[in-house]
């Protein structure tokens, strides 16, 4: 059996005052994950994507100089059946009013201790919010 095929993407963590993070649902999309995406053209490097990204789909600035690796992660892709996402993790900060935009639908903030009943993909789910904590 051959291996799934995979995504690279770079996801950013944003928190608020309170120590919440963003997570993000696309249009058509049951689950909520950390913003960010592909780099486009390949060759651009993980901040220049967060950059865009989070210009594109939150209207935000990227503020270069806080971001800091939080890890690197796998797990089956949420809104691309068969496939597995394997993304570089920065925590972030942004200047700006974030707001949804492009192909982001909804935007909630929540607890990364304590989700609560917020459906979230398994590569924040599994791998990403338990390194949060509180």
């Amino acid at each position: 059996m051959s291996a799934a095929p995979v995504i690279r993407i770079v996801a950013a963590v944003i928190r608020d005052s309170a120590g919440r993070t963003l997570l993000v649902r696309k249009h058509g999309a049951a689950v909520f994950q950390q913003p960010g995406g592909k780099r486009d053209p390949a060759d651009e490097d993980d901040l220049a994507t967060l950059a865009r990204e989070l210009r594109e789909e939150l209207g935000c600035e990227l503020v270069r100089h806080s971001a800091r690796l939080l890890c690197r992660a796998s797990a089956p892709a949420a809104n691309e059946r068969g496939y597995v996402v394997e993304a570089e993790v920065y925590e972030v900060a942004v200047d700006g009013e974030i707001r949804a935009q492009a192909e982001i639908a909804e935007l909630c903030w929540i607890d990364p201790a304590a989700p609560g009943d917020v459906p979230v993909a398994r590569l924040s789910r599994e791998h990403i919010l338990p390194k949060l904590g509180r």
